[in-house]
Protein backbone atom coordinates (compact mmCIF):
# COMPACT_ATOMS: atom_id res chain seq x y z
CA UNK A 1 0.00 0.00 0.00
CA UNK A 2 1.46 3.91 -0.99
CA UNK A 3 2.24 5.41 1.98
CA UNK A 4 -0.15 9.31 2.71
CA UNK A 5 2.41 11.86 1.97
CA UNK A 6 2.45 13.46 5.97
CA UNK A 7 0.69 17.57 5.97
CA UNK A 8 3.57 19.69 7.31
CA UNK A 9 2.57 20.90 10.57
CA UNK A 10 2.86 23.99 9.51
CA UNK A 11 -0.71 23.50 7.75
CA UNK A 12 -4.09 24.58 8.96
CA UNK A 13 -7.72 24.08 7.92
CA UNK A 14 -7.49 26.64 5.43
CA UNK A 15 -10.66 28.40 3.93
CA UNK A 16 -11.36 28.77 0.28
CA UNK A 17 -13.34 27.43 -2.17
CA UNK A 18 -14.07 24.50 -4.10
CA UNK A 19 -11.25 23.96 -6.63
CA UNK A 20 -9.35 26.99 -6.14
CA UNK A 21 -5.61 26.60 -6.13
CA UNK A 22 -4.99 28.97 -2.86
CA UNK A 23 -5.16 25.47 -0.49
CA UNK A 24 -2.10 23.72 -3.00
CA UNK A 25 -0.09 26.35 -2.99
CA UNK A 26 -0.53 27.01 0.64
CA UNK A 27 0.83 23.55 1.36
CA UNK A 28 4.00 23.87 -1.31
CA UNK A 29 4.88 26.72 0.80
CA UNK A 30 4.58 24.74 3.61
CA UNK A 31 6.19 21.92 2.40
CA UNK A 32 9.52 24.03 1.46
CA UNK A 33 10.04 25.89 4.75
CA UNK A 34 9.74 22.69 7.00
CA UNK A 35 12.18 20.37 4.36
CA UNK A 36 14.25 24.05 4.45
CA UNK A 37 14.11 23.62 8.21
CA UNK A 38 12.72 27.15 7.96
CA UNK A 39 9.26 26.85 9.54
CA UNK A 40 10.24 28.76 12.96
CA UNK A 41 11.90 31.21 11.26
CA UNK A 42 9.59 32.72 9.01
CA UNK A 43 7.35 35.41 8.51
CA UNK A 44 4.93 36.72 6.03
CA UNK A 45 3.31 39.88 4.66
CA UNK A 46 -0.18 38.89 3.86
CA UNK A 47 -2.06 40.91 0.61
CA UNK A 48 -5.85 41.76 0.63
CA UNK A 49 -8.13 39.34 -1.10
CA UNK A 50 -8.41 35.76 -0.79
CA UNK A 51 -4.92 35.93 0.37
CA UNK A 52 -6.01 36.85 3.51
CA UNK A 53 -7.18 33.47 4.42
CA UNK A 54 -3.78 32.88 4.64
CA UNK A 55 -4.11 33.11 8.23
CA UNK A 56 -6.15 30.11 9.19
CA UNK A 57 -3.60 28.30 6.49
CA UNK A 58 -0.19 28.23 7.81
CA UNK A 59 1.17 28.30 11.34
CA UNK A 60 3.73 31.02 11.24
CA UNK A 61 3.67 34.87 11.92
CA UNK A 62 1.74 37.18 9.70
CA UNK A 63 1.14 41.00 8.99
CA UNK A 64 -1.96 41.98 7.20
CA UNK A 65 -1.13 44.40 4.48
CA UNK A 66 -2.68 46.80 3.46
CA UNK A 67 -4.44 46.30 0.50
CA UNK A 68 -1.87 46.30 -2.42
CA UNK A 69 1.20 47.05 -0.17
CA UNK A 70 2.49 43.51 0.96
CA UNK A 71 5.94 43.95 -0.95
CA UNK A 72 6.12 47.17 0.97
CA UNK A 73 5.24 45.85 4.59
CA UNK A 74 7.71 42.63 3.77
CA UNK A 75 10.65 45.47 2.89
CA UNK A 76 9.65 46.63 6.51
CA UNK A 77 9.82 43.39 7.86
CA UNK A 78 12.73 42.13 6.15
CA UNK A 79 15.30 45.57 7.20
CA UNK A 80 13.91 44.99 11.29
CA UNK A 81 14.77 40.99 10.62
CA UNK A 82 17.38 40.34 8.81
CA UNK A 83 17.71 37.12 9.38
CA UNK A 84 14.25 35.62 8.95
CA UNK A 85 12.48 34.42 5.91
CA UNK A 86 10.50 36.81 4.69
CA UNK A 87 7.33 36.28 1.66
CA UNK A 88 4.28 37.98 0.76
CA UNK A 89 1.09 36.21 -0.24
CA UNK A 90 -1.04 37.97 -2.35
CA UNK A 91 -3.85 38.07 -5.66
CA UNK A 92 -3.15 39.28 -8.69
CA UNK A 93 -5.70 42.64 -7.49
CA UNK A 94 -3.27 42.84 -4.94
CA UNK A 95 -0.02 42.45 -6.35
CA UNK A 96 -0.12 43.99 -9.97
CA UNK A 97 -3.19 46.19 -9.85
CA UNK A 98 -3.71 48.25 -6.72
CA UNK A 99 -0.16 47.08 -5.62
CA UNK A 100 2.02 47.11 -8.84
CA UNK A 101 4.00 50.46 -7.54
CA UNK A 102 5.15 48.59 -4.46
CA UNK A 103 5.74 45.28 -6.41
CA UNK A 104 7.30 46.69 -9.02
CA UNK A 105 10.05 48.92 -6.46
CA UNK A 106 10.51 46.34 -4.60
CA UNK A 107 11.67 44.10 -7.56
CA UNK A 108 13.45 47.33 -8.86
CA UNK A 109 15.38 47.73 -5.46
CA UNK A 110 16.44 43.90 -5.55
CA UNK A 111 14.70 43.34 -1.81
CA UNK A 112 15.99 40.46 -0.77
CA UNK A 113 12.13 38.98 -0.23
CA UNK A 114 9.56 36.07 -1.81
CA UNK A 115 6.78 37.54 -4.06
CA UNK A 116 4.16 34.92 -4.35
CA UNK A 117 1.33 36.05 -6.63
CA UNK A 118 -1.81 33.54 -7.26
CA UNK A 119 -3.36 34.90 -10.41
CA UNK A 120 -6.92 34.14 -10.71
CA UNK A 121 -8.19 36.82 -13.33
CA UNK A 122 -9.98 38.74 -11.23
CA UNK A 123 -10.38 40.52 -8.00
CA UNK A 124 -11.55 36.90 -6.22
CA UNK A 125 -12.32 37.98 -2.55
CA UNK A 126 -14.37 41.37 -3.84
CA UNK A 127 -17.18 39.98 -6.40
CA UNK A 128 -14.64 38.86 -9.18
CA UNK A 129 -14.17 42.26 -10.81
CA UNK A 130 -12.26 42.71 -14.08
CA UNK A 131 -8.33 42.79 -13.08
CA UNK A 132 -5.22 43.73 -15.34
CA UNK A 133 -5.10 39.85 -15.58
CA UNK A 134 -8.32 39.34 -16.96
CA UNK A 135 -8.04 37.49 -20.26
CA UNK A 136 -9.92 39.08 -23.62
CA UNK A 137 -13.37 38.71 -23.73
CA UNK A 138 -13.41 37.16 -20.14
CA UNK A 139 -16.99 37.97 -18.42
CA UNK A 140 -16.40 39.43 -15.09
CA UNK A 141 -18.73 41.46 -12.56
CA UNK A 142 -17.44 44.40 -14.30
CA UNK A 143 -17.00 43.67 -17.87
CA UNK A 144 -20.17 41.49 -18.10
CA UNK A 145 -20.24 41.53 -21.58
CA UNK A 146 -16.43 40.68 -21.98
CA UNK A 147 -13.11 42.37 -21.17
CA UNK A 148 -12.87 44.94 -24.88
CA UNK A 149 -8.89 45.45 -24.28
CA UNK A 150 -9.29 48.72 -27.08
CA UNK A 151 -10.76 50.24 -24.17
CA UNK A 152 -8.58 48.21 -21.31
CA UNK A 153 -5.48 47.30 -23.06
CA UNK A 154 -4.08 43.47 -22.75
CA UNK A 155 -4.01 41.55 -19.89
CA UNK A 156 -0.62 42.81 -18.12
CA UNK A 157 2.03 39.81 -17.77
CA UNK A 158 4.32 40.49 -14.29
CA UNK A 159 7.06 38.30 -14.18
CA UNK A 160 8.12 38.69 -18.09
CA UNK A 161 8.02 42.26 -17.24
CA UNK A 162 9.99 41.80 -13.84
CA UNK A 163 12.91 39.43 -15.75
CA UNK A 164 13.63 41.96 -18.79
CA UNK A 165 13.29 45.08 -16.60
CA UNK A 166 15.45 44.73 -13.88
CA UNK A 167 17.75 42.25 -11.98
CA UNK A 168 16.21 40.40 -9.89
CA UNK A 169 17.60 36.95 -8.36
CA UNK A 170 14.43 34.63 -9.59
CA UNK A 171 11.48 34.90 -11.60
CA UNK A 172 9.01 31.64 -12.38
CA UNK A 173 5.41 31.28 -13.35
CA UNK A 174 4.16 28.13 -12.39
CA UNK A 175 0.36 26.37 -12.05
CA UNK A 176 -1.68 24.38 -9.75
CA UNK A 177 -3.18 21.96 -12.42
CA UNK A 178 -1.50 18.66 -13.17
CA UNK A 179 0.81 16.67 -10.86
CA UNK A 180 3.25 17.56 -13.22
CA UNK A 181 2.93 21.21 -12.72
CA UNK A 182 2.74 20.62 -8.91
CA UNK A 183 5.63 19.28 -8.82
CA UNK A 184 7.46 21.88 -11.29
CA UNK A 185 6.00 24.68 -9.34
CA UNK A 186 7.17 23.27 -5.83
CA UNK A 187 10.75 23.43 -7.18
CA UNK A 188 10.07 26.75 -8.32
CA UNK A 189 8.84 28.12 -4.78
CA UNK A 190 12.26 26.19 -3.28
CA UNK A 191 14.57 28.15 -5.79
CA UNK A 192 13.08 30.97 -4.50
CA UNK A 193 13.85 30.71 -0.99
CA UNK A 194 16.59 29.25 -1.33
CA UNK A 195 17.80 32.28 -3.12
CA UNK A 196 16.68 34.79 -0.15
CA UNK A 197 18.15 32.42 2.11
CA UNK A 198 21.44 33.24 0.03
CA UNK A 199 21.10 36.73 0.09
CA UNK A 200 20.32 36.86 -3.84
CA UNK A 201 17.74 39.39 -3.64
CA UNK A 202 14.34 39.48 -5.20
CA UNK A 203 12.25 36.59 -6.28
CA UNK A 204 8.75 36.51 -8.01
CA UNK A 205 6.54 33.03 -8.13
CA UNK A 206 3.41 33.81 -10.19
CA UNK A 207 0.77 30.87 -9.48
CA UNK A 208 -1.60 30.32 -12.43
CA UNK A 209 -5.42 29.03 -10.86
CA UNK A 210 -8.84 28.91 -11.17
CA UNK A 211 -11.39 30.56 -9.64
CA UNK A 212 -14.68 28.47 -10.25
CA UNK A 213 -16.49 30.91 -8.44
CA UNK A 214 -16.01 33.79 -9.83
CA UNK A 215 -15.76 32.30 -13.31
CA UNK A 216 -19.29 30.34 -12.65
CA UNK A 217 -18.36 27.20 -13.60
CA UNK A 218 -17.79 23.49 -11.97
CA UNK A 219 -13.88 23.22 -10.36
CA UNK A 220 -13.45 20.78 -13.56
CA UNK A 221 -14.69 22.93 -16.45
CA UNK A 222 -13.20 25.97 -14.48
CA UNK A 223 -9.26 23.70 -14.28
CA UNK A 224 -10.56 23.06 -18.35
CA UNK A 225 -10.29 26.44 -19.33
CA UNK A 226 -7.39 27.04 -17.37
CA UNK A 227 -5.25 24.97 -19.06
CA UNK A 228 -6.59 25.23 -22.67
CA UNK A 229 -7.12 28.93 -22.50
CA UNK A 230 -5.44 30.55 -19.61
CA UNK A 231 -2.18 29.32 -19.89
CA UNK A 232 -1.42 29.26 -23.53
CA UNK A 233 -1.51 33.37 -22.80
CA UNK A 234 0.77 32.90 -19.37
CA UNK A 235 4.21 30.74 -20.39
CA UNK A 236 4.87 29.20 -17.61
CA UNK A 237 8.35 28.28 -16.69
CA UNK A 238 11.46 30.12 -15.31
CA UNK A 239 12.11 33.52 -16.75
CA UNK A 240 15.35 34.71 -14.71
CA UNK A 241 17.13 31.82 -13.44
CA UNK A 242 19.77 31.88 -10.27
CA UNK A 243 22.83 33.16 -11.21
CA UNK A 244 22.51 34.30 -14.15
Amino acid sequence: MAKTKKIPNLCNYAMFCAGCGHGVLVRLICECLEELGQEKNVIAAIGVGCSCHLKSGINCDLVQSPHGRAAAVATGIRRAEPDKIVFTYQGDGDAYNIGLAETLNAAYRNENICVFTVNNGNFGMTGGQMAWTTMPGQKTATSPRGRNIELTGIPIKIPELVSYSFKPAYVARGAVTTPAEIKRLKGYIMNAFQAQMNKEGYSLVEVMSTCPTNWGMDPIVAQKRLIEDVIPYYELGEFKKRGE
